[in-house]
């Protein structure tokens, strides 16, 4: 069995109604209420000590599948296991074992509470150190992530932006994970900084044996610190298999689509950058087309498309793809 295992997990939000449709309905107007299905029967697993990537488009439902593994959500179907055991209860939360590493730290730190204390209340709480030797044990973490223990005085705002993100990532190890959640950890911070978060990740997962799920839009980051990568698409895993191979021999028309829409610079030619935007809208979640959910939108797709959900199935390259046509497509 894996160490992490994500099996056939859905999750619904709402329906949820506007004040004026509200009003409607209560006047015996016929209101019409959907639920969005943002994820949408996802299976994953992911061995001890490796990172998987997780990306796709703004609206994938890729962070709600990271706060449902994390444990923030319940899902609406299916289980999330660490190590055979259960992440969730019902609704509940029942392992201090997965931690998360949001992407705004100045969102995630309490600002009337010093950083110290904010990295020391999960610890305190569930055992991990008494009180009277808490100070010395925040210590530890922020040298750990490169922060002056003397910092542990002051309040968020005192901080940089990579300031603040090292602290998050210090409050998410104090409580001693198996696994790290890492939803878009660096995306609100300037390149250089990213590079040294990054570096920080790569580091904090050699020495302490982190097992990982990086959540990012950033293809470029993923590719460096992913062992293996997840493409997600209305909720749906379209393809999955290790990062190498899906850069470079993509197997699902959206993986493809994903890679090519990537900004290249080209020294030769009239050219200054190349890039192949994705064609057509992301259609509405509350709406979703039947069959493959980027048929509208796919360069191959066919009738079988259109009428059938094409299930996520082994190739024989060793992957997994979401595609009815996908040993058939030309090379590209």
């Amino acid at each position: 069995m894996s160490f992490l295992s994500v099996d056939r997990v859905t999750r619904r939000f709402g329906p949820t109604l506007s004040l004026g449709e509200k009003i409607a309905a209560r006047l015996g107007a016929d209101v019409e209420t959907r639920a969005v299905q943002a994820v949408n029967d996802v299976t994953l697993a992911v061995e001890k000590g490796r990172t998987l990537g997780l990306v796709g488009e703004s609206g994938c439902g890729k962070s709600t599948l990271g706060r449902v593994i994390a444990g923030i959500l319940a899902p609406s179907e299916g289980a999330v296991l660490l190590d055979g055991q259960p992440v969730m209860q019902g609704t509940n939360k029942v392992t201090t074992r997965v931690q998360t590493v949001f992407q705004d730290p100045f969102a995630s730190l309490d600002p009337r509470m010093k950083v110290g204390e904010a990295v020391a209340e999960g610890p305190i709480a569930h055992g991990l150190t008494a009180r009277a030797q808490a100070a010395e044990y925040v210590a530890g973490w922020f040298a750990r992530v490169g922060l002056d223990p003397a910092w542990a005085e002051r309040y968020p705002h005192q901080f940089s932006g990579g300031q603040r993100q090292r602290i998050a990532i210090a409050r998410a190890l104090a409580m001693q994970p198996d696994l790290l959640i890492c939803d878009e950890p660096v995306a609100s911070l300037d390149v250089s900084i990213q590079a040294q978060i990054i570096n920080l990740f790569l580091d904090l997962r050699r020495d302490l044996g982190l097992t990982c799920v990086f959540i990012s839009h950033d293809l470029s980051v993923v590719r460096h610190i992913c062992d293996r990568m997840a493409v997600m698409y209305l909720g749906r895993i379209v393809e999955e298999g290790e990062t190498g191979a899906v850069f470079d021999s993509p197997a699902h028309p959206y993986t493809r689509a994903l890679l090519a829409s990537v900004p290249e610079l080209v020294l030769d030619g009239e050219e200054l950058v190349r890039f192949a935007p994705i064609q057509g809208e992301v259609p509405s979640p509350y709406d979703p087309p039947a069959g493959c959910h980027y048929n509208p939108r796919c360069p191959f797709a066919q009738d079988r498309c259109r009428a059938e959900a094409p299930a996520l199935r082994l190739l024989p390259n060793g992957r997994h793809a979401a595609c009815h046509f996908a040993e058939e497509l030309p090379a590209g």
